[in-house]
């Protein structure tokens, strides 16, 4: 099994990996798929099923769906140029596709948000379609947004899921599970980001590896610079106030005092996750870390160690990010890091496994240690629902990434007290996850139609 650390980190855009980045990514796809078939199309349509039809709006779906449709991605997305096109799209009912031509296509009668049961195959589904002059279809390709950003057509999940158990990448380290990641470890005496390095340099250089670890987390710190400035209030219409700014400004105050209590370190961290999140929520430029209703954690715990660790260096950025790829990368092979298919858990949970384990690299840690950090952190978020207020990425996703930073780094803290001994497994939870997403009900999987969605106003 291989999954890059630049595919567990990719740079994109708010609110959503799996809502807003996945479908404009589902898109452009059908978009190359539709220029490289042999009919002449004259218009087009979507459907959004499941997930992305309940909490399609708050996440911004059908927006993203149209933009990709007109030649938008997330990595080179350009707001001001986006609400242009969006604006002349509702104008005129026609998309100007990049090397198709005019499309006609009107966003009140050609997207559809279908409240039935969802598409077999993932809890977000969309289907995208090309038509004649006549209106009859010509094209039809369903696609799965599956987290993080990651698209799939159901021809490619069905193989996917049936090659899944066999898989193996053909790297040096393709380690499928955390005991066997363990076992590798030890057999070569290599750390984690060690590994996970040898994997990369399988497929790029290793000058091109460090420009673009250095690239992603340029983007996250600038994510936390800018929303520590931000003020106002969140679009959406629940008018949540952007509280990173005043937060900072309090800590900046408090800085010196010999009265400062201990627990202040926990609002720091806190601050740098929920920066992260207001950008996120606002639509801004984050990194999928591993999604980005989770992109808080990751960024905020590596922060947290460049800014407040003692003998903490820069050169351990790229140690930090590869490791916590690596952890990432199992809980998505072995379960998932969809909170519409397994809840929160998969989100919050799966990115404070990621953190823990980074920190406690950095921090000294060896593979034993770095696996238990990623269990106690992943423990004790199982069962978590994804429950968004109004189907927004904001009550409760932003506190919680900073409470998912915190336990990150409460859980790196624990294991390097230890010797990596522990009674459940990395491995276990990641089970144990899958499984709680499984039995978990759907109307606590990312459809706001239970939970604090129905139980806050929303207005």
């Amino acid at each position: 099994m291989f999954l890059s650390v630049f595919d567990m980190f990719k740079v994109g855009i708010g609110p959503s990996s799996s809502h807003t980045m996945g479908p404009m990514v589902a898109a452009a796809r059908f978009l190359a798929t539709l220029k490289a078939s042999p009919f002449h199309a004259h218009g087009l349509r979507a459907s959004l099923h499941g997930s992305l039809a309940f909490t399609g709006v708050g996440h911004a779906t059908d927006r993203a769906t149209i933009l990709g449709l007109a030649g938008f991605e997330p990595a080179t997305y350009d707001a001001e140029k986006a609400e242009t096109v969006l604006a002349a799209i509702k104008a005129t009912h026609v998309i100007d596709a990049p090397g198709i031509g005019p499309l006609a296509f009107d966003p009140g009668k050609d997207l559809l948000f279908d409240y039935g049961p969802a598409l077999p195959g993932h809890a977000n589904g969309m289907i995208l379609k090309a038509t004649d002059a006549q209106g009859d279809v010509i094209l039809q390709e369903t696609y799965y947004s599956i987290g993080g950003g990651f698209v799939l057509t159901a021809a490619e999940l069905t193989e996917a899921d049936g090659a899944k158990a066999k898989a193996r990448a053909d790297v040096p380290y393709p380690f499928e599970t955390a005991a066997e990641m363990l076992e590798m470890a030890q057999t070569s005496g290599l750390t984690i980001a060690a590994m996970k390095r040898a994997n990369e340099l399988k497929f790029r250089t290793a000058a091109e590896i460090d420009a673009g670890i250095a690239r992603l987390w340029q983007v996250m710190n600038d994510c936390i610079s800018r929303g520590m400035l931000g003020t106002g209030i969140l679009p959406g219409g629940l008018k949540v106030r952007r509280r990173a700014k005043g937060i900072h400004d309090a800590l900046i105050a408090e800085r010196g005092l010999n009265m400062t209590a201990p627990h202040t370190i926990n609002d720091w961290m806190s601050l740098y996750a929920m920066a992260v999140n207001e950008e996120n929520a606002a639509g801004g430029q984050v990194v999928t870390a591993p999604t980005n209703g989770a992109a808080g954690v990751v960024p905020a715990t590596l922060r947290y160690y460049l800014d407040h660790v003692p003998g903490a260096s820069t050169s351990r950025v790229g140690e930090f990010l590869l490791t916590a790829a690596a952890i990432g990368g199992l809980c998505k092979h072995n379960a998932s890091i969809s909170g519409a298919e397994c809840g929160c858990q998969a989100e919050v949970g799966s990115a404070a496994a990621m953190a823990a384990a980074g920190l406690c690299a950095v921090l000294g840690g060896t593979p034993e240690q770095v696996e238990n950090a990623a269990e106690i952190a992943l423990e004790h978020h199982l069962g978590m629902t994804c429950d968004p207020v109004k189907g927004l990425v904001q009550v409760p996703c932003i506190e919680r990434n900073g409470l998912g930073a915190i336990k990150a780094v409460s859980a790196a803290s624990l294991s390097l007290r230890g010797d990596g001994q522990h009674l459940v497994s990395l491995d276990v939870c990641i089970e144990t996850m899958r499984q709680t997403g499984k039995d978990m009900h759907e109307k606590y999987k990312e459809t706001s139609l239970g939970g604090l969605a129905v139980n806050v106003p929303n207005c």
